[in-house]
């Protein structure tokens, strides 16, 4: 590839994340009144101010794009998961868990609205399931005979923090991620600190 054809590549490819940046933060505000099937693709390209052939240019309707957003979504998370799976709930977890506030961070439009009361129930599940295989088992594989008490806290803990995101997501000057990290930390350990004295004295 030439050089001339490197730039346009690259002035190609900037164009095409500013758009979907556009489209994703137009279903993101749309998403705050109501609910995806309730979006139409016109609606969408209004609110952006982009033409309709462009939007099918990318994506063939609202769900893919949805689907498309929320994948790539998972992806970032799973990375981040996968690189730190095997390290146990203590303090070397913090940077682990500011990771992963970066990345709501940087996805907080959307994030927002996923979490919204017109949100996508089965994200939340799926993030939920996700985080349950990569903590929550490393947990049980450790202390198996305790397996039923790990998943009640382990549930409400769950719980929690996912209400714990959302608040945090929707504020207009929310806390910085180190601070929100250490809090989630400290919540978590102060709800499972029983359990696991239960565990040590059973």
């Amino acid at each position: 590839m030439s050089y001339g054809e490197k730039i346009i590549t690259k002035q190609v490819d900037r164009r095409v994340r500013k758009t979907k940046k556009q489209l994703r933060q137009g279903l993101a505000k749309l998403m705050e009144t109501k609910s995806v099937k309730e979006i139409t693709v016109k609606e969408l390209v209004e609110e952006v101010d982009i033409n309709r052939s462009t939007f099918y240019l990318h994506y063939t309707d609202i769900y893919q794009m949805l689907e498309k957003i929320e994948e790539e979504l998972m992806n970032e998370l799973l990375e981040v998961i996968k690189k730190d799976r095997n390290i146990p709930f203590n303090e070397h977890s913090l940077p682990f868990i500011e990771d992963i506030f970066k990345i709501l961070a940087e996805n907080r439009d959307i994030c927002v609205a996923l979490l919204g009361p017109h949100g996508d129930i089965a994200f939340i599940h799926q993030m939920e399931q996700i985080i349950a295989e990569n903590s929550f088992q490393v947990i049980v594989n450790k202390y198996p005979k305790a397996a039923k008490d790990i998943q009640y806290a382990y549930d409400f803990c769950l719980a929690g923090c996912v209400r714990l995101i959302e608040t945090w997501l929707k504020k207009e000057n929310p806390e910085p991620v180190e601070y929100m990290a250490n809090m989630m930390y400290q919540l978590v350990t102060s709800a499972l600190k029983p359990v696991y004295n239960y565990i040590i004295t059973s």
